[in-house]
């Protein structure tokens, strides 16, 4: 019997069905508020690298507005620090 299903396959997927079911507006409530007071997490040290590379480029390259390009450039010149 290709592709039937037994009945213990159909009883097993109504059970999950009615546990899904009976619990899902209760989810949101159990959730915790998130405080809005909580510090924020410490940049890692690419960002704080890129902070400093991104003065330096805007510095050799007045003329360039794209955004990718001193990405792309500032994770080369990371990438050859770490290597």
């Amino acid at each position: 019997m290709k592709g039937s299903r037994s009945k213990t396959d159909s009883r097993t997927n109504d059970a999950k069905l009615k546990r899904k079911g009976a619990g899902a507006g209760t989810k949101a409530s159990r959730k915790t508020a998130k405080d809005p007071n909580k510090p924020k997490r410490p940049a890692s040290a690419f960002f704080i690298f890129m902070e400093d590379f991104r003065k330096q480029y805007k510095e050799a390259h007045p003329n360039n507005k794209s955004i990718a390009a001193v990405g792309k450039a500032g994770g080369d010149k990371w990438n050859h620090l770490l290597a």
